[in-house]
């Protein structure tokens, strides 16, 4: 009996052997070579696969490249510059590389002590199950709820918890590939420029009255800080003030001047 059992293993050991060793000669005798253009593409982008150039990860990015499909060459955000230099040596072009580089940045300051619950949650730790009831826990239901869908998608770490029950994201980290925008229930996550010295840190819709009961630093569509700064790209629309960052007046007066401090000075935030 143990004998056979000894044989069968034997058997089963040299025939396991012999169907490796034929399908790695098989391997290597059907091997499609990889044209090297295309090899050198591929190694021209940084191998996150985050989707934000809308292919299938880097390798669909740039076969698309190359078989001519996919005519724009800047659009894998991670690589930004660096890549796109590169594929543009690698394909024979010219580029306008003087782009700067977009960050993510969360668009609200209603943190635990600032908004206003509006029940006890007790449901998943999850931005978007949370989203599905009643549009989240807050009273405001525009701003972070602070369970970190975006951490969760965010391929490079860049996003991570505040002390203040929010997150928060680290500029120098962020990629650009845009996946904590794509997933935040409540388009609290924006792109905005690296350089960014100011931010509207709100992001609700409501009128006046209603974000006052709803949170401590929300905007109350005032247009303060149009007033203040006529020059700083400031733009209250839907009773939300926001930044046109191609004007480049400047913002400090209408930061120190908002009645409901929601527009942060990042310059400072960040020391």
């Amino acid at each position: 009996m143990v004998q056979n059992i000894i044989y069968a293993c034997v058997i089963v050991t040299v025939l396991g052997g012999i169907f490796a060793a034929g399908l790695a000669i098989a391997s290597k005798f059907f091997a499609v070579k990889k044209d090297e253009k295309l090899e050198a593409l591929e190694g021209a982008l940084p191998g996150y696969n985050c989707g934000s150039c809308g292919y299938a990860g880097c390798s669909g990015y740039a076969e698309a490249i190359f078989n001519g499909s996919a005519t724009e060459l800047t659009k894998c955000a991670p690589g930004a510059a660096k890549s796109a230099a590169k594929i543009a040596e690698i394909m024979g072009v010219t580029l306008d590389l003087s782009a700067e580089k977009m960050v993510a940045h969360v668009h609200c300051r209603g943190g635990n002590e600032e908004a206003v619950k509006a029940m006890n949650y007790q449901g998943i730790k999850d931005c978007n199950a949370a989203f599905a009831m009643f549009q989240g826990y807050k009273a405001c239901k525009y701003g972070c709820l602070g369970f970190g869908s975006c951490m969760k998608v965010c391929p490079a770490g860049a996003i991570s918890k505040a002390s203040n029950g929010l997150v928060e994201v680290d500029k120098d980290k962020c990629i650009s590939c845009g996946a904590c925008v794509k997933v935040c229930p409540t388009k609290a996550m924006k792109l905005i420029p690296y350089s960014a010295s100011h931010i509207v840190a709100c992001n609700s819709h409501d009128k006046g009255p209603a974000v006052k009961k709803a949170c401590k630093v929300g905007c109350i569509g005032c247009k303060m800080c149009e007033k203040k700064s006529p020059e700083g790209g400031f733009v209250v629309d839907k009773f939300l003030a926001s930044i046109d960052y191609t004007k480049t007046g400047d913002r400090t007066a209408a930061c120190e001047g908002c009645p409901s401090k929601c527009i942060v000075d990042l310059t400072k935030a960040s020391k």
